[in-house]
């Protein structure tokens, strides 16, 4: 077996970052002051097994303790919403701001739009906490999967207000043709819609090497968490490409019919650590069966 990975996977500059940054936060605590993330970090199960081993925390956003003062609250790279922000400081939590900044100047977008009078359309996994927390700054977005989700919506707002001035903001890894296809639906009825390009450079990048790289194998392994949306999106790439691919999250998720394939090609999602690709290609290089 021959094993060809895509020329860009793995960790992007915002999950990087938000990594060094919690690594940091305890290396500052010593031991002396509690570190917690709130919700997940990134998504990614081994590097959040790993941090639990370094005594880095998960705090549920439902559940607030009363008292947070002398903790450090490290913000995930998805971002919160202001609200909940202002909540975490008003218990006394040191926040450290691990924000991916391209979220962040989403965030910053949708909170000028709204005081500028737009309604806004908001595309992508209405429950994804980058998407939570975006809607902190623009409570009265309309949230849409997908477009007819964007036609019956703009359909609605129309009757009720026709002159209404629209804008379209996306999940940092949304798809490009997604983001085109909500758009265009939304722009039967709000021809002038203002469309924001809020897609990830990293996860465009990602996605075109992985559309590259199909061509060149059998089948495919897509490498990260089960609840990264991006990695969930390179699968449906591969698979919209009629190639046989699998979502792996280490190992001993490797299929064994995966030996059939003589060019098996690797892409993994923005929050797949260096440390786990290399593991993999490695095992499928020496022909190694992972069970």
């Amino acid at each position: 077996m021959s094993v060809i990975k895509a020329e860009v996977l793995g960790y992007c500059m915002g999950v990087r970052r938000a990594v060094t940054m919690a690594q940091e936060a305890l290396k500052a605590a010593r031991g002396m002051h509690r570190v917690y993330t709130l919700g997940p970090l990134i998504h990614n199960p081994q590097v959040l097994e790993q941090f639990r081993g370094q005594g880095l925390e998960v705090l549920d956003e439902t559940k607030l303790p009363e008292d947070l003062e002398s903790v450090v609250v490290v913000i995930r790279a998805h971002g919160i919403s202001p609200q909940l922000e202002t909540a975490l400081a008003y218990k006394g939590a040191h926040l450290v701001d691990a924000t991916c900044p391209i979220v962040k100047k989403s965030q910053m977008k949708a909170r000028f739009l709204t005081d500028a009078g737009y309604c806004i359309f908001l595309a992508g996994e209405r429950h994804h906490g980058e998407l939570i927390g975006i809607q902190g700054y623009a409570p009265a977005c309309l949230v849409v999967a997908d477009p007819g989700e964007a036609t019956k919506q703009a359909e609605t707002l129309y009757h009720r207000a026709p002159t209404t001035k629209t804008a379209l903001l996306g999940q940092t890894t949304i798809a490009p043709d997604e983001y085109q296809g909500i758009a265009k639906a939304i722009q039967a009825y709000f021809p002038h819609l203002e469309i924001i390009d809020t897609i990830c450079k990293a996860t465009r990048d990602r996605q075109q090497a992985l559309s590259q790289l199909c061509p060149q194998v059998d089948a495919l392994l897509v490498i990260g968490g089960k609840e990264s949306a991006n990695t969930r999106r390179l699968l449906a790439i591969a698979q919209a490409q009629g190639k046989q691919a699998w979502l792996v999250e280490g190992l001993a998720d490797i299929p064994p019919e995966i030996c059939m394939y003589p060019v098996v090609g690797l892409a993994a999602g923005a929050s797949t650590p260096d440390k786990l690709i290399d593991l993999i290609e490695k095992a499928l290089s020496k022909g190694l069966n992972p069970h």
